[in-house]
């Protein structure tokens, strides 16, 4: 794997590599989630997200904490990303910390993707306004973002033995958070090809197969994130993503998705709302995150929806709790953060959600649960998962690539 990278583009990250390597060798919620995975023929992985901020916490201006009196902690997350009991309709993990702290926890499922939420909240922080959030879960390259301009509060890791003890040792340094002081890993997953099989006359294994499938065509949603909706076609063109490329391979990559627009093969481009146009038929495929597929099995009952790597490769990322720089609750929310790096808990949100786990001893605690996920790859990946099935990071960008690259995006989505 090519570790050169161009002037002005930082070395990628060996974080989320190092992660699928900690993570102990080995199919989504219970035995309907877990049939019939697809994961053909397929680099380690490496992210790197912009570089911390160099002023130190002294420069930053904390709200008083309340959370003394004010025994309450609101979460914004993403859509499917915490175990749910359908029949009670609450978050079962949520209502023990609930009864185990007396801290009242809201959770809101606010963040369609990282751009549109960032836009949203960062006017409100810059202006020292709370926004009703006491825990935001960001994406890397997103969580370095806002760490470099200091809309997150450090976090007290004296106070949260469970994140000290059991995250993963990989993860515990990360370039865009140094030591950890700003934010603690939520969940990581992978980028892939999602279908309904019983829809299709053929088995789709390549990006090709996705975009010339006659049943497909119009009820197609890929992700309004370029780092796994670009970057797989990048991969299905020949690209390294750790390796030297810029502008004309990404431009070449856009101008597939510009082109399936045009002539009609892409029905959408989304945020975490695909889902709902999978759970409604209006898409029948797409590109896709992994746990959302295993959750859309079990929500729709219908065991033909298949998750894929594709041949030519996939993407890795993480996404990350931080505290937005005007909660007023950030005890609180650190003792929440720290409650799920219990590795009980950490195997019921494994369990439901079926992405990456990052806390150490999960995988034993999984066992008890149900053995056949203790096993799963898209849950406890090895090493030889990783590379067989060439699932990479998307490198970090300078400043000036993310403005230039997401303005050309931005022009895509836009249509």
């Amino acid at each position: 794997m090519s570790r050169f990278p161009r002037p002005g583009r930082r070395p990628q990250d060996p974080a989320v590599a190092e992660l699928v390597r900690a993570a102990q060798s080995s199919m989504s919620r219970r035995a309907l989630l877990g049939a019939g995975l697809a994961t053909t023929g397929l680099a380690a992985v490496g992210c790197a997200p912009p570089e911390p901020p160099s002023g130190g916490v002294a420069a930053l201006e904390l709200p008083k904490d309340l959370s003394d009196t004010e025994k309450l902690v609101r979460w914004a997350n993403w859509t499917a990303y915490l175990d749910y009991d359908e029949e009670k309709k609450v978050y079962p993990t949520l209502e023990r910390f609930i009864k185990e702290t007396g801290i009242q926890a809201e959770y809101f499922e606010d963040i369609e993707d990282n751009d549109s939420f960032y836009s949203k909240v960062a006017p409100q922080l810059r202006a020292g306004q709370h926004i009703d959030r006491d825990i935001i879960t960001m994406t890397d390259y997103m969580a370095g973002r806002m760490i470099r301009e200091q809309l997150v509060q450090p976090l007290e890791m004296v106070r949260m033995g469970n994140v000290a003890s059991n995250l993963l040792e990989p993860l515990k340094d990360v370039t865009f958070d140094p030591g950890r002081q700003h934010s603690v890993t939520w969940q990581s997953g992978f980028g892939g090809i999602g279908y309904d099989k019983s829809r299709v006359n053929a088995e789709i294994r390549t990006l090709d197969d996705l975009w010339n499938t006659p049943e497909l065509k119009g009820r197609i949603v890929v992700l309004s994130e370029f780092r796994d909706t670009v970057a797989m076609i990048m991969q299905s063109q020949g690209v390294d993503l750790t390796s030297d490329w810029g502008k004309t391979e990404f431009e070449k990559a856009v101008d597939v998705i510009d082109e399936k627009i045009s002539d009609g093969t892409i029905r959408r481009i989304k945020g975490n709302s695909y889902l709902e146009d999978l759970k409604s038929g209006n898409a029948l495929a797409g590109i896709v995150w992994s746990g959302d597929l295993f959750i859309l099995r079990y929500e729709t009952e219908n065991p033909d929806w298949e998750f894929v790597i594709p041949e030519s490769g996939g993407t890795l990322w993480s996404d990350n709790m931080m505290v937005p720089i005007t909660s007023p609750h950030r005890r609180n929310a650190q003792r929440l953060m720290d409650f799920y790096y219990q590795p009980d808990v950490a195997a019921l949100v494994a369990a439901y959600v079926n992405y990456v786990c990052p806390v150490e001893g999960a995988q034993a605690e999984m066992e008890k649960i149900d053995p056949e996920l203790a096993e799963s790859p898209f849950i406890f990946p090895s090493t030889e998962f990783i590379a067989e099935n060439n699932i990479q990071g998307f490198p970090g960008l300078t400043p000036e690539e993310e403005v230039e690259y997401s303005e050309i995006w931005a022009r895509v989505v836009g249509n």
